[in-house]
Parts: C-alpha cells; sequence; structure tokens
C-alpha cells in the first residue's frame, strides 16, 4: 500500500506539472497579443495624430504649395503648371573694360506664373516686360552671368521686376515685399548663349 500511495502522489505530482505549465504558456502567449495589439493601436493614434498635427500647420501656413499637396493625396490631379513663354531676347552685354571687343547675349525666358489668370495680365504688359528684360540684360558684364550663382540672380531680378509691373507682389512680415510672390512664380531658362 505504501508504494501505492508513492506512485499515486507521483502521478498527481505529474498531472500538476503540464498543468502549471499549459497555464504559464497561455499566459505568455495572452500577454504578447496583448503587448502587440497595445503597440499596434498606440502607433494608429500617433500616426493619426501626426496627420492631423500636419493639416493644422498647412491651415495655419495657408501656403498654395501645400494645398495642392493635399489635393494631389485626395486624389485630385494637380494641376499642371502654367508656363508663358517670351519671346529670344539678344542684346550686347556691357564690356569688362573699355577696351574688349562687345559680347552679346542670347535667351530664351519662360515663366511660371502662379495660375492661368496671369497668362492674360503677362501679355497686356508684354511690350513693357520685354523692355525691362532687355535693359536688364544689357546692363550685365558677362562675367556675372557665366555662374550659375549669376543665372539665379538674374532670374530672381527678372521675376521681381515682372511682379513689379504686372501687379504688386503681395506683402510679407514687417511689410517687405515677399520674395516669390505675385503672378510669376519662378523664372527659367530654356536657352542661354553669351558669344
Amino acid at each position: 500500500m505504501a508504494t501505492t500511495a508513492k506512485s499515486s502522489e507521483k502521478q498527481e505530482g505529474e498531472a500538476e506539472a503540464p498543468k502549471k505549465k499549459s497555464k504559464l504558456l497561455l499566459f505568455i502567449i495572452i500577454g504578447v497579443v496583448a503587448v502587440v495589439l497595445l503597440g499596434g493601436g498606440g502607433a494608429y493614434f500617433l500616426m493619426k495624430k501626426k496627420s492631423a498635427d500636419e493639416a493644422d500647420a498647412e491651415a495655419a501656413d495657408g501656403g498654395q504649395a501645400t494645398k495642392k499637396e493635399a489635393k494631389a493625396e485626395k486624389g485630385h490631379p494637380a494641376k499642371p503648371p502654367t508656363y508663358v513663354k517670351l519671346e529670344q531676347f539678344t542684346t550686347n552685354l556691357t564690356p569688362e573694360s573699355p577696351d574688349q571687343q562687345g559680347q552679346f547675349i542670347q535667351l530664351v525666358v519662360e515663366l511660371r506664373l502662379a495660375d492661368e489668370t496671369g497668362t492674360e495680365a503677362i501679355k497686356g504688359y508684354m511690350p513693357e516686360l520685354r523692355d525691362k528684360i532687355l535693359r536688364l540684360l544689357s546692363s550685365r558684364k558677362p562675367s556675372q552671368l557665366v555662374s550659375l550663382e549669376g543665372k539665379d540672380a538674374l532670374a530672381t531680378e527678372i521675376r521681381n521686376t515682372g511682379n513689379t509691373l504686372v501687379g504688386p507682389a503681395k506683402k510679407g512680415k514687417a511689410g517687405k515685399d515677399a520674395e516669390g510672390e505675385g503672378v510669376i512664380e519662378s523664372v527659367h531658362f530654356t536657352s542661354f548663349i553669351i558669344q
């Protein structure tokens, strides 16, 4: 009998060990699933909050570029930009020194406009705009236009001149003209030759 009691105690002890291990394994699995669900839910809410914060920032900025990007993200295709190509410009440049032979510049300019309505405004001022651009070009020395910085400075000056002529630029902070705002967004050279 003593052996029977010992063997029955062993069987009960062995039966309790698998039950304890299976319960432990069950708790571990439930814990892992809970952590994954909580982590996924937290990531979802953080991403949702981030997009809401970006929308608030865009609304506060009121920038047109961000509005265009938002429309493109919502499934609305962004409108292609509007360009106005000006006729080719050819003019003499200011000589580097009085005894130097004159050089000339030949270039084609395309203006990127803020919207389609600016096309008619540009066309209405075309003679004056061409005159002002020719005067800008003829006041430059070849050395000023050879570098990338010189070309960028010329493009910026053409844009600002055009915006001043066609319509006043929007005012930035402290009443200063906001650079890059107005009818003409940017100026692009599609041909640029100095000889």
